[in-house]
C-alpha cells in the first residue's frame, strides 16, 4: 500500500510567492504554473531530478507521472549519456567565433531519418521554430495568410487569430489566450480549422484564393487521422502552391525514431522538431525540401544561440540512443498499458473517464465536475508521493515497479474520489482553491 501523508511544501510556496512579485505570471511557462496543478499546495521548485524521480526544495521525493518536463525528457531526467554529451560540449567551449561541427552531423542524421528532406535550420525553442517555418513559407510563396490547426506557440503570427472574436484558439489546446500586444494589422492573416475537417480547409482555400502561404498542423496529437485526411491536406497544399508544415514538436519521436508523419507516409514541405529531440536541453530543428528551405536565404533569420554547441550535441546523442533502444516503441506500449488501467480502475469505482491522445501522449478528463475532481485527484496523488495531472507522457525511465506503484495509488485515489462524490464532499475534501484549466491572469 502506498503511504499517504499531507505534503508539506512551505519553502516551495514561499519562493513562488516571491516569484510572482518579480516575474510576471510567476514563471516563464504557463503549464509550469502551480495554479495549473494544485494552487497553494504544489511543490513549485525542484532541487534535483533523475530518471522519473523529482526531489523538491522542501526535500520531498516524488515519482513524476505528468508530462516529464513538458514532453522533453523521453529518456528520463538527467540521462547520463546525454548529460555526458552536454558536459563534453561545454568543456570544449559552447560558443566561439567558429561553428560547431555537430551542426552538420545532426543535419545529416535528421535527413537520414527523413529521406524526403534535404535542408536543415536550427532554433532553440519550439515556438520560434514554428515561427521560422512560417517565415520561410511566406518568403517562398510571397503570400501572407496561414491556415492552421492545433497549438503552435506564443508568437504574433499565431496569437493574431484571437484578434477577431477572441476565442478562436479555444479549440486548439489552450483556451483564454489574450492577443494583447499583437498588432491589429495581423487580423485575419491566420485562419483556424479543426483536425480531420478537410471541408473546412477546402473552404479556407476557396475563400482566400491565392492568398494562403502555408498550412501548419500536427500530423497527429489526440486522434488518428481519418482515411485520406493527411493525403488530402497534402494535395490541397500542392494544388494551391502552399507550403505544408508538420509541427512535430510534441508528437515527434513518440512512436518511432522520426516524425510521426513517417508512419502515415505523407511528406510535408517542412517539419519542425523540439522538446524530445534533445532530452531536456534547449534545441529545435526545422527540416525541409530544398527549394522551400532555400527561401530562408531571401529573408533574415539569425540568432547567436541558434549556434551553440550543447543543443546539437545533446540532440545527436538523444536520437542515437532513441534509435538504438527503439524508445518510441517502449513508451508507446507503456502508454497503452496506462490507458487500459485508467479505464479499468475508473470503471471499478463507478467513474467514467474520457481518455484520449496517442498512447505516448495520454490524457483523460472526468465525465462530471472535471475541475473539482481533477483538483482532488492531484491533491491525493501528491500526498502519496506522485506528481500528476490529467496527462501522462511515458519515458524509458518509468519501470514496471514505478507503474505498479502508480496504479496502486491511482486505484486508492479513485476509491476516495468515488466515495467523496457520492457523499457530496468534494469541495470539503480540497484543501485550497480549484486548479486553473487554461490561461488566466494571476492576482
Amino acid at each position: 500500500m502506498v503511504a499517504e501523508k499531507e505534503c508539506v511544501v512551505d519553502k516551495g510556496q514561499a519562493l513562488y510567492s516571491k516569484a510572482k512579485k518579480l516575474i510576471p505570471g510567476g514563471t516563464g511557462l504557463l503549464s509550469k504554473r502551480p495554479e495549473m496543478y494544485l494552487p497553494d499546495y504544489w511543490p513549485c521548485y525542484y532541487e534535483r531530478a533523475k530518471g522519473c524521480e523529482v526531489i523538491d526544495i522542501d526535500g520531498n521525493s516524488f515519482l513524476d507521472f505528468t508530462t516529464l518536463g513538458v514532453g522533453a525528457s523521453i529518456l528520463g531526467y538527467a540521462n547520463e549519456d546525454v548529460n555526458s554529451a552536454a558536459i563534453k560540449a561545454l568543456s570544449s567551449g559552447n560558443m566561439t567565433t567558429l561553428n560547431a561541427p555537430e551542426e552538420v552531423e545532426l543535419a545529416e542524421l535528421l535527413c537520414d531519418f527523413h529521406p524526403w528532406a534535404s535542408k536543415v535550420k536550427y532554433a532553440r525553442t519550439g515556438g520560434e521554430a514554428c515561427t521560422i517555418a512560417i517565415r520561410i513559407a511566406r518568403a517562398f510563396t510571397g503570400k501572407t495568410k496561414v491556415a492552421f490547426c492545433g497549438y503552435h506557440g506564443w508568437h504574433d503570427w499565431y496569437l493574431s487569430v484571437n484578434l477577431g472574436k477572441g476565442d478562436s484558439l479555444d479549440g486548439h489546446l489552450l483556451p483564454g489566450l489574450e492577443p494583447n500586444g499583437v498588432p491589429e494589422g495581423l487580423s485575419e492573416t491566420t485562419i483556424p480549422f479543426k483536425y480531420n475537417d478537410i471541408e473546412a480547409l477546402k473552404k479556407i482555400f476557396h475563400d482566400n484564393k491565392g492568398e494562403i502561404a502555408g498550412i501548419i498542423m500536427e500530423p497527429i496529437r489526440n486522434e488518428e487521422p481519418d482515411p485520406d485526411f493527411l493525403e488530402s491536406v497534402r494535395d490541397l497544399a500542392t494544388k494551391n502552391n502552399a507550403v505544408l508544415i508538420f509541427d512535430e514538436i510534441t508528437a515527434g519521436w513518440r512512436e518511432l525514431t522520426s516524425g510521426m508523419h513517417m508512419k502515415y507516409g505523407v511528406n510535408p514541405d517542412i517539419a519542425v522538431f523540439g522538446k524530445t529531440i534533445s532530452n531536456g536541453f534547449p534545441m529545435a530543428a526545422i527540416i525541409g525540401v530544398d527549394p522551400v528551405m532555400e527561401a530562408a536565404q531571401t529573408t533574415f533569420i539569425s540568432s547567436a544561440y541558434f549556434t551553440d554547441r550543447i543543443g546539437p550535441a545533446t540532440a545527436m546523442k538523444t536520437l542515437q540512443i532513441h534509435k538504438e533502444i527503439n524508445a518510441g516503441h517502449i513508451v508507446s506500449e507503456m502508454g497503452k498499458q496506462v490507458q487500459k488501467q485508467w479505464h479499468a480502475i475508473a470503471n471499478s469505482h463507478g467513474l467514467h473517464l474520457n481518455i484520449g491522445g496517442i498512447p505516448a501522449l495520454s490524457h483523460f478528463s472526468f465525465d462530471t465536475q472535471n475541475t473539482e475532481l481533477m483538483t482532488l485527484f492531484i491533491q491525493k496523488m501528491l500526498d502519496k508521493g506522485f506528481l500528476v495531472t490529467n496527462q501522462f507522457y511515458p519515458t524509458i525511465a518509468h519501470s514496471n515497479i514505478h507503474l505498479n506503484e502508480y496504479f496502486e495509488a491511482f486505484d486508492s485515489t479513485f476509491r476516495h474520489i468515488a466515495s467523496s462524490l457520492q457523499a457530496g464532499n468534494i469541495l470539503e475534501d480540497i484543501r485550497g482553491p480549484l486548479k486553473h484549466m487554461g490561461f488566466s491572469r494571476l492576482i
